[in-house]
C-alpha cells in the first residue's frame, strides 16, 4: 500500500475528506520524524514504537568487489517495535478492533461566536 491509497482507505473508513486525510497523515510523518530527530521516542500504544537507535561501527564488503573490506561509520537510524496488538493481527491474520467516534460537523451558523447577554451580577456595593 502507497500513500495514496491509505488516504483512500483511511478517507472511506472515517468518512473525511480525501484532502483532510491526506494532511493529517502528513502532519503525523512531519511530527514523527520531527520528534525522531530530537532524539525522542514516538509510541502508539498497540501498534508499535518509532525511536532513534545509534548503530556502532562495523566492517562490512563491499558488494562490487567482494574481496574488498570497507569500513561503515557509526550513525543514527530510525527504529520500529511492534506492539502486541499489531503483532496479534499479523499472526492471526484477522483485522484489529476499530472504534471510531462519530464525525460532527460544524453548521456555518456554529461557527460564528455566541451573542449571550453579558452577565450583569451585582456586587454587594451600591453606587453613589
Amino acid at each position: 500500500m502507497n500513500k495514496s491509497e491509505l488516504v483512500d482507505v483511511v478517507s472511506r473508513t472515517t468518512g473525511m475528506s480525501k484532502a483532510d486525510v491526506d494532511r493529517a497523515i502528513k502532519g503525523i510523518i512531519y511530527n514523527v520524524s520531527a520528534a525522531l530527530a530530537r532524539g525522542e521516542k514516538v509510541t502508539f500504544v498497540g501498534f508499535g514504537t518509532f525511536e532513534r537507535r545509534q548503530r556502532k561501527a562495523r566492517m562490512g564488503v563491499n558488494p562490487q568487489r567482494p574481496t574488498e573490506k570497507i569500513k561503515i561509520p557509526a550513525k543514527k537510524a530510525p527504529a520500529f517495535s511492534a506492539g502486541s496488538e499489531l503483532k496479534e493481527a499479523v499472526a492471526s491474520g484477522r483485522l484489529p478492533k476499530l472504534t471510531l467516534q462519530p464525525i460532527v460537523k460544524k453548521m456555518s451558523w456554529m461557527s460564528g461566536k455566541s451573542k449571550s447577554k453579558k452577565s450583569t451580577k451585582k456586587s454587594g456595593k451600591r453606587s453613589r
